[in-house]
């Protein structure tokens, strides 16, 4: 059991980290979720099917890590999804979902616990203030405030929290009476806004904050946000935003705040991409399939 302070008397924490061959990262990953002041009670790992010696690596330096070892790569958002069941098997009362390239602060956790105790409203999620390596914020991990609902906002904000709309699984805790009430992320989504998707459905009738002092660092080669790099993971991306669109768990504002979100992320891509014919092609299939694909 890592050191710091037990979590007997009080709600327990299962933190779940999906991987796929990223070794290394995962490693330091698992090391600084070790290292909490507020003890991790149980530590998942969900293995895509990884070729690098990643299972291997967590058995052998992280004995206590209950890992879900998956026979094919289901994405990102099938990882969360088993991820999650397993989590809510063992019993937890929060789910503290990380990517493997997630390193969380010392005090990453105790500040999301401390946030709950202080909200003025019981929170079903937590958020904590993702940065890169240069302590800038990170682009891809930037949390929607609740801006439609001035009241809600400043009653959050004279607690020290933010309320918030949406949250990525970079680093968010989410208690276990959500899952039951609104399901888990859609394993279908692959990968890129299943996490959106996920939250958005929780808060659309339940309360949750960003806690400033929960700092994590997503630790990515570059700061990049969905467009800005030409990768065919893109097509999720268009996608899965569609798929959401298309979901019930929008307010008609939100949506069109939403809707404008996705379309200038398409435009930006097509701009910096378009030359490639390529590019177009990976959007063109993403609207396509989030236009016929199932929502559910």
């Amino acid at each position: 059991m890592p050191s710091g302070t037990a979590t007997t008397g009080s709600d327990s924490v299962c933190a779940i980290v999906v991987t796929f061959n990223r070794r290394e990262l995962l490693r330091g990953c698992l090391q600084r979720l070790g290292a909490q002041t507020h003890v991790v009670d149980r530590i998942i790992v969900v293995d895509n099917a990884s070729g690098d010696g990643t299972p291997e690596m967590v058995a052998a330096e992280f004995p206590d890590v209950v890992l879900v070892r998956l026979p094919e790569n289901v994405g990102g958002a099938g990882g969360f999804h088993a991820g999650l069941e397993r989590g809510m098997e063992l019993g937890h009362d929060w789910l503290w979902l990380l990517d493997d390239d997630t390193y969380a602060t010392p005090e990453a956790l105790a500040a999301l616990l401390a946030g709950a105790q202080r909200a003025p409203v019981k929170p079903m999620l937590l958020a904590s203030q993702v940065r890169w390596k240069d302590e800038s914020l990170h682009p891809m991990n930037v949390s929607l405030p609740r801006w439609n609902d001035l009241d809600l906002m400043m009653q959050s904000a004279a607690h020290g929290l933010l309320e918030i709309r949406w949250s990525t699984y970079v680093s968010v805790a989410i208690r276990r009476e959500a899952l039951e009430r609104y399901g888990l992320t859609r394993a279908h989504y692959f990968l890129w806004a299943d996490d959106i998707e996920h939250t958005v459905r929780i808060l659309r009738n339940e309360r949750g904050y960003l806690v400033p002092e929960s700092i994590v660092h997503h630790w990515t080669e570059t700061a990049y946000s969905p467009s800005s790099e030409f990768t065919p993971r893109f097509y999720y991306h268009v996608r899965n935003s569609i798929l959401t669109l298309r979901g019930q768990s929008f307010a008609p504002a939100e949506r069109a705040i939403y809707f404008m979100h996705t379309a200038n992320s398409i435009v930006q891509f097509l701009r910096r991409h378009g030359r490639r014919s390529e590019a177009r092609s990976i959007v063109l299939r993403g609207v396509r399939d989030g236009l016929r694909g199932p929502v559910q």
